[in-house]
């Protein structure tokens, strides 16, 4: 693509960025078969190729963005399905992400817009006010069909029925490997997950261990991704510092091996801290944790977790986008599930995107709720004994449209070799008892 910057502009870092970007696109248009929001909406604008034109013309031009401009840029769901598709190696990833940046400083939204953004990126981030804001979305619930605004009864939607007590388990502190230990690992233990279900970690913890990892908890915060993805990068870059200094300062009194995740949205921006970080005083620490970060499959992986028997228990494997397109982490999930002796099965056009990404469920509910029932369509379609998936999105937004229990693999993998059985899976759900290793 021919692009016009001009010298000036080329001096500053992001839109040096963007020109190189914009120049490898060479129009083919294959990213539009795999676009989600074009699926659904059949508008070139709401395709990474009409994004790319809409992105050009506003940076090139340094204008004022319009509200055709800032509409179809925040439909994105940033699912990265076309970083998977395209043949050209478009980082349409950086792209986005600077042309959020301009418009969160260029453009003035609507009142509610800003409202909202607002709440969202100072409650979801921050464990103890998100836990208390999901107590009142909870009381509030009965009386959603007053509200007219659909953004504000999906945030209502999005209380559980139970909120989980505080797990202990995600205070600072260290848990030995159960046997000879082969690695040490920090553990990122997220900030929404730590409100909405504590399980994922308590799972995540017993598996590490009991696999020969040393897990080291630390205290820290949100990774960023939130409001990265909103476009406001100073209050990302500001959460993002906690984490980075918390992490690097720990493998520079004694090395880590990794640093595991077991979010993958919060992987995939940690895993770019080197790029938002760029220029920055933590540049340096920023590229080590990036380096050091790991999505838990990984390293279950590595540490080389044995095979079990056959079991009966049907597992439908749900690819969640920031895991497949984000992190090209395709095979291993499925890999270590089959592992562990479940039976596992892929629904069809698992690379279209649920529907949370992010906070997008609770700022595009409709684009949102159409993805949604296409995902559980083609999940319900196998006939699952329980859905598994990598990121706490994912399960929340697929969990509010179907019985069928749906559970992260980490979960699945530590019931599989000695640890309980996921609390989201009943009895009555058809699932069969798996092999376990005692």
């Amino acid at each position: 693509m021919q692009t016009h910057f001009t010298e000036a502009q080329l001096e500053d870092p992001k839109f040096k960025r963007a020109n190189d970007i914009l120049r490898s696109c060479i129009h083919c248009g294959f990213c539009t078969a795999t676009c989600p929001t074009y699926q659904v909406l059949g508008d070139e604008l709401d395709s990474p190729r009409g994004r790319i034109y809409l992105i050009k013309d506003m940076l090139e031009n340094e204008r004022v963005p319009d509200v055709k401009t800032v509409q179809h840029i925040d439909r994105c769901l940033s699912c990265l399905a076309c970083l998977t598709t395209c043949p050209s190696g478009v980082n349409y990833m950086h792209l986005i992400d600077h042309a959020r940046d301009y418009i969160e400083q260029n453009y003035k939204r609507s009142f509610s817009d800003r409202a909202l953004r607002w709440v969202l990126a100072r409650i979801l981030p921050y464990p103890n006010r998100f836990r208390m804001a999901l107590l009142g979305a909870k009381i509030m619930r009965p009386l959603r069909a007053i509200f007219p605004d659909p953004r504000l009864r999906a945030m209502l939607d999005m209380a559980p029925r139970q909120i989980p007590a505080k797990s202990l388990n995600d205070d600072a502190q260290v848990f030995p490997a159960q046997v000879p230990a082969k690695m040490r690992v920090a553990l990122m233990t997220g900030c929404a997950q730590r409100a909405l279900n504590t399980d994922i970690n308590d799972a995540t913890i017993r598996l590490l261990t009991r696999l020969g990892a040393e897990v080291v908890i630390l205290t820290q915060g949100c990774c960023g991704a939130l409001t990265h993805h909103m476009g406001k990068t100073d209050e990302s870059l500001r959460t993002a510092t906690v984490n980075i200094k918390a992490f690097a300062e720990e493998d520079a009194a004694k090395e880590l091996d990794a640093i595991v995740i077991n979010t993958s949205g919060c992987g995939t921006t940690v895993k770019d801290y080197a790029h938002m970080f760029a220029g920055h005083a933590l540049e340096q620490q920023a590229t080590r944790v990036a380096q050091l970060a790991r999505d838990v499959s990984e390293v279950l992986i590595e540490l080389d977790m044995p095979e079990f028997p056959k079991s009966d228990v049907r597992v439908t494997y749900h690819a969640a986008c920031s895991l497949q397109h984000g992190q090209q982490i395709k095979t291993y999930p499925k890999d270590l599930l089959r592992r562990a002796g479940f039976k596992v099965s892929e629904p069809e056009d698992s690379h279209l995107c649920c529907g949370s990404a992010g906070a997008y469920n609770l700022m595009q509910p409709e684009i949102s709720g159409q993805l949604k029932a296409l995902k559980v369509e083609t999940l319900k379609a196998k006939k699952p004994d329980v859905i598994s998936a990598g990121n706490l999105g994912c399960m929340m937004q697929i969990g509010s449209a179907t019985d069928i229990p749906i559970v992260h693999t980490v979960e699945l993998l530590d019931w599989a070799t000695g640890g309980p059985k996921p609390a989201a899976m009943s009895e009555s759900s058809g699932a069969g008892k798996v092999p376990i290793l005692r």
